[in-house]
């Protein structure tokens, strides 16, 4: 019974990560077909022929070096403020004492459930009245506070035992020294798990960068990709295709970098 179950869930993993993994394999495979082939039988799996003509086009049709910069540097920076602001809050709701601490958190908590296109409109003439449409700033600062990554870090902190935080002031420490550089590296697999959910959120992000962007100067890949389909009669779905490839290439990179970090927060969380 037991071998029989080992099978029967493998089996089940196998089948799940087909159905993960399917939809982009399909993907690559369009992206290699020229277009006649896609219209004579598009539902065809695997191309006659590697055609990489398609990804010779997409960078002939939009800047995809500049959007690439754009993007990472937008994305990297989102994480790494969110980091930086989220261990100080984290830090101060989960092991200090003050009054108001648990509506404190409950306004964190609350933060969770508003998504970004509802404040829109203030945050967008806020940004426009100080001059800062259209420039790298308006896409970093609306989401360098993180409700998600100070309650990540504020979870991560509460496993963390207070003799550690009480030795390091007897030792002389500042309150600064002890969030960055104490508990900063004990939460480090939650922070790396931080990171990526950020980078990945922000990275594919579409909505944010079209309303804050006006050219091409600090447009994200996204945009690029959303370009391709208005270009020519017709969608060319080999040229769209390889474009989305290309997008998601750094974000597997990243996944395969950081999957040890993940995991091993994941595991943290649940033995804690």
């Amino acid at each position: 019974m037991t071998r029989r179950a080992s099978m029967l869930s493998t089996v089940l993993l196998v089948l799940a990560g087909a159905l993960w993994v399917g939809p982009y394999l399909w993907m690559v495979s369009t992206s290699f077909k020229s277009m006649q082939e896609i219209v004579k039988a598009p539902a065809v799996p695997i191309p006659s022929s590697l055609d990489p003509s398609a990804y010779a086009a997409v960078f002939e049709a939009v800047p995809v070096g500049r959007f690439f910069v754009n993007t990472l540097v937008m994305a990297v920076a989102i994480a790494l403020l969110q980091i930086a602001l989220a261990l100080p809050a984290g830090y101060a709701l989960a092991k200090l004492r003050f009054t108001g601490r648990r509506a404190a958190f409950g306004l964190v908590l609350a933060c969770l459930i508003i998504p970004p296109q509802v404040t829109f409109v203030p945050v967008f003439t806020m940004l426009g009245s100080a001059g800062l449409v259209n420039t790298m700033a308006a896409l970093v600062l609306p989401f360098g506070v993180s409700a998600f990554g100070t309650f990540l870090v504020r979870q991560a902190m509460l496993s963390v035992p207070d003799s550690i935080i009480e030795a390091a002031r007897l030792d002389g420490a500042s309150e600064t020294y002890i969030i960055y550089r104490v508990l900063g590296p004990i939460v480090q697999p939650t922070l790396a798990a931080l990171f990526l959910f950020s980078f990945v959120y922000h990275y594919s992000d579409y909505f944010w960068p079209l309303m804050m962007t006006t050219d091409d100067r600090v447009r994200t890949l996204p945009l690029a990709v959303a370009l391709l389909r208005e270009q020519g009669t017709g969608a060319r779905w080999n040229i769209i295709m390889a474009g989305n490839v290309i997008l998601s290439l750094p974000i597997f990179a990243l996944f395969v970098v950081a999957q040890r970090r993940i995991l091993r927060a994941v595991t943290a969380r649940a033995l804690s």
